[in-house]
């Protein structure tokens, strides 16, 4: 009896000692996570931010490169300073600032990196790379900062910076750290994906005090960082330039677009700013002085501004009137009757009214497009006929965001029958004498340069265009491009319509309303111009507007300027079209008289007045950036006066 209870205990301590000799193997050899556990105070995680793709212009010239910088990091829970102030003397910031950036990273985490300093120099982290070792908690990752040796188009190219809180939020997929930088605006922020590349991680040994020693296994669980893609845009960066020195001491923008490929060669935003101002340690103090400029330097205005387009729109009315076939070239309207003042003698046929800007005849034209319905009751002719303007003048690109390669396009405003009988309270309640202003551009229409521009390479191209882009390949030119930027867009208004308006365009630049030094020889330029009325703030002067394209036959260029304050359209804005066209057609400036105007001249109102501005008169003729919102209604008058909003127009010009 005795005999078999021991053999039951020696049995029982057996078993004991055989399941813990298995847990032990179990815990030691087949389960690592305790290795990997105790490998974690051992091994460091290291991310590697790919360098960020360069950007060049279609000539293969850079616009933006990378500088190779540091960004310092810290994990609050980790750090050891025992001499604060010395610390701080040694990234030479203030103890306040110290507390700040501190502060911020622990409400972030204790445990995780935050960004602690961007952007070191390599001299500056060679000052201070061995001292760091003393300092716990704070690991330094390559990075680069973008530079820009054009300095030019900065409001196109955006800018690079650290990402917001929200757009952390907002990851559908989680990619980006607290601290990590990315594009905003521009093509920074349009081709983000592109441009940023694929992180890699690298794993590295350390020691008890943070030391690096050496990779983790030789880098056999190491993946390598992907720089991102080479952006090549279709801008001529020599001409971009070129464009940006006429445009000084102006508010406005210049566009020019290839009208075969819809590549936009030229895209100034005046007045602008150096880009390197925004890529630099110093981003907050830079971008906050740029945010209180009173000339609002930070605006894209190529596809943010919206315009009243003036006489630049007889275009669209021109054809879209013969298309209909209430208008034929030999069509002669004189001033008689007109509620439009006009410069010229009138009698004109159409290329004579293209060419001298007659407003008068163009009143005549859309009032006969509006009526040219059949209806005998003049407010149902005015919708019916408001409606089928509507419809043919959307085919332009009109009142709807084209599809430019850049965020923050505006979409302007093309009034329908729906937008006044809003205004008025109800259906039939207006009639053609309510909205005669659009005939020449004027009232509620709202158009951006980039609209404009892709109007004038749709004549240079006799009735369809391909969406104005920036983009002319990844890595090499063609490789990556959008399908939407190959594709056509037509108008549905016959070629031989386009006929007598091109000649009349050409007989704007030779012998019409242009001035006569913007005929530079040897690019045979056809235009129109516009002057946009402008009442905001007082200003004196009305909106200066040209477009155009070069050569008449053989098209290269299409071109859109706005001048603000500068008067008339044939003056200020063609001349800066015209040598832009030179300069890209000729690769020199030979029309030096004209040149020297133009950088002579001087339209900004003085940065006092705009910061304290007048009171505007409640009108619609201000310059708008905002979409419009319907005309303020006023009590229904059976009378055919024009609405105060549409009289004013009558002095709209060329």
């Amino acid at each position: 009896m005795l005999e078999n209870r021991k053999y039951v205990i020696i049995g029982v301590f057996c078993l004991v000692a055989l399941t813990y000799l298995a847990r032990l193997f179990y815990l030691q050899v087949l389960d690592d996570t305790y290795s990997l556990g105790a490998s974690k105070n051992s091994i460091k995680r290291v991310i590697e931010i790919p360098y960020r793709g360069q950007i060049y212009d279609r000539n293969n010239k850079l616009i933006v490169y990378n500088t190779p910088v540091y960004d310092l990091y810290v994990t609050p829970k980790q750090v050891r300073i025992p001499d604060t102030v010395a610390f701080c003397r040694m990234m030479d910031i203030t103890r306040s600032d110290f507390d700040s950036i501190m502060g911020l990273a622990k409400n972030y985490s204790p445990v995780k990196p935050s960004l602690f300093l961007r952007q070191l120099s390599k001299e500056d982290f060679a000052r201070i790379q061995d001292a760091l070792v003393d300092y716990r908690g704070f690991e330094p990752v390559i990075s680069s900062m973008r530079t820009y040796p054009a300095h030019t188009m900065a409001n196109a190219l955006g800018y690079v910076s650290e990402i917001s809180k929200k757009k952390l939020e907002e990851q559908d997929i989680p990619y980006y750290r607290q601290g990590d930088y990315i594009g905003n605006n521009g093509l920074e922020e349009q081709y983000e994906e592109q441009l940023r590349g694929k992180r890699g991680v690298k794993f590295m040994m350390q020691n008890v005090r943070g030391v690096n020693k050496g990779s983790w296994k030789n880098g056999a669980f190491d993946t390598l960082a992907v720089a991102g893609q080479n952006l090549i845009t279709g801008i001529d960066v020599e001409v971009q330039r070129y464009a940006d020195s006429l445009m000084q001491n102006k508010v406005g923008a210049v566009l020019a677009v290839e009208p075969s490929t819809g590549e936009i060669l030229v895209s100034v935003s005046a007045p602008t700013y150096d880009p390197n101002l925004l890529s630099s340690r110093y981003f907050s103090k830079n971008y906050r002085a740029l945010v209180k400029n009173p000339y609002k330097p930070l605006i894209n205005r190529p596809i943010m501004s919206s315009y009243r387009p003036g006489s630049t729109f007889k275009l669209i009315q021109a054809l879209v009137a013969q298309q209909q076939g209430s208008l034929f070239p030999n069509t002669i309207y004189g001033h008689a009757g007109s509620p439009m003042r006009c410069h010229c003698r009138g009698g004109n046929n159409l290329r004579g009214a293209v060419q001298n800007s007659c407003n008068p005849y163009f009143y005549y034209v859309f009032r006969k497009f509006l009526y040219f319905n059949g209806e005998s009751n003049v407010f149902k002719a005015s919708a019916i006929g408001l409606q089928q303007w509507h419809d043919m003048v959307e085919k332009f690109g009109i009142g709807s965001r084209l599809g430019v390669d850049l965020p923050s396009e505006r979409k302007g405003n093309l009034p329908t029958p729906e937008y006044y009988d809003k205004a008025y309270r109800g259906a039939l309640r207006w009639k053609f004498s309510n909205v005669y202003s659009l005939s020449i551009g004027e009232g509620e229409l709202l158009i951006s340069p980039l609209k404009l521009v892709n109007l004038a390479a749709t004549i240079a191209n006799r009735g369809w265009y391909i969406t104005p882009h920036y983009i002319k390949g990844f890595e090499k030119a063609g490789a990556g491009v959008p399908s939407e930027y190959h594709e056509r867009h037509e108008t549905g208004i016959d070629y031989k319509y386009y006929l007598p308006v091109i000649d009349g365009m050409r007989g704007a630049v030779a012998n019409g309303t242009v001035t006569p030094l913007a005929n530079i020889a040897g690019i045979d330029l056809c235009g129109k111009t516009g002057t946009s009325q402008n009442a905001k703030f007082g200003h004196k002067f009305d909106h200066s507007i040209f477009i155009g394209f070069a050569p008449m036959n053989d098209p290269k260029i299409a071109v859109a300027v706005f001048v603000e304050n500068a008067g008339w359209g044939g003056k200020a804005a063609a001349s800066v079209a015209a040598l832009v066209a030179e300069r890209y057609l000729k690769r020199i400036t030979e029309a030096k008289k004209l040149e020297a105007q133009v950088l002579a001249s001087n339209y900004l109102p003085p940065a006092n007045f705009l910061l304290t501005p007048k009171k505007p008169a409640p009108s619609k003729k201000d310059t708008v950036q905002k979409e419009p919102k319907p005309v303020p209604s006023k009590p229904f008058m059976t009378s055919t006066k024009p609405r105060s909003t549409t009289a004013t127009a009558t002095v709209s010009g060329y």
